[in-house]
């Protein structure tokens, strides 16, 4: 689903009162704790997290899950064991109404994206 709205606080005030609104803040505070200098934007109708000016990843609430795009997964996690369990597509993670995202390792591949993006390492898809 894509959202009308010009900045992150318009965006996260179009999104209804349910499981999707929760989700999507909590991985919006897990990104935004990472780095001070990280910054949320709007970018394809979606949030949108930056570094220096470069695209770390967009979040966005989709009708049946939530989606976080990170580029690609296996060039941050190659062994797949951050992602074990999760729902992973092309490009992203989805977080159905069911998962229980502090029991996931989500945090921590979070934190490998950023420190590979820092050291230079291309991550995206």
């Amino acid at each position: 689903m894509l959202y009308d709205a010009s900045n992150p606080l318009e965006y996260m005030e179009s999104l209804a009162l349910d499981w999707r609104k929760e989700k999507l803040q909590e991985l919006r505070e897990i990104i935004l704790k990472q780095d001070s200098a990280i910054q949320e934007t709007i970018n394809y109708k979606m949030l949108c997290f930056k570094l220096n000016n470069s695209v770390l990843f967009h979040l966005n609430a989709q009708r049946g899950y939530v989606s976080l795009y990170c580029g690609n997964t296996k060039k941050i996690d190659p062994t797949g064991g951050l992602l074990a369990g999760l729902n992973i597509g092309k490009g992203c993670i989805r977080f159905t109404k069911t998962k229980v995202i502090s029991n996931t390792r989500i945090e921590e591949f979070i934190q490998q994206a950023i420190f590979l993006f820092k050291e230079g390492n291309d991550i995206g898809c």
